[in-house]
């Protein structure tokens, strides 16, 4: 049976609820979902949704990181969109921030998001 091992640093915002930030169980690393929340302030990030995607895509390597992993280990990302609309500019930042084979993922917007975030960014990684 396979350990499991949260993940926790200080250079991505505390969970905000009874859950991990990360969650290692063997070589597979799950990362809940990351808003676009300034560590340092606790506060979302001022801006559109450029500016929040990227944020929650820096608090999402911050935590690959700490784990021992990278951008390069991600296998899937889902990503939480309070508005559609945004999704192109969301999805030009996103796609900055990897290279290919690019991680499996879905995108799909919801009725609302913690702190009303405007993206929220959920990732699996395997070794």
């Amino acid at each position: 049976m396979s350990t499991r091992k949260a993940i926790q640093t200080k250079n991505a915002p505390a969970a905000i609820g009874p859950y991990s930030q990360g969650l290692q169980v063997g070589n597979t690393l799950y990362i809940s979902g990351q808003l676009g929340i300034d560590p340092a302030t606790g506060e979302i990030v001022d801006g559109r949704i450029g500016a929040e995607t990227s944020q929650a895509l820096e608090n999402v390597k911050a935590i690959l990181c700490e784990a021992g992993f990278s951008l390069a280990d991600v296998v899937q990302a889902q990503v939480f969109l309070a508005d559609i609309k945004d999704f192109a500019e969301m999805n030009e930042v996103y796609g900055s921030f990897f290279a290919e084979p690019y991680p499996a993922r879905a995108a799909f917007e919801v009725a609302q998001l913690p702190k009303n975030g405007k993206v929220e960014i959920m990732i699996t990684a395997a070794k």
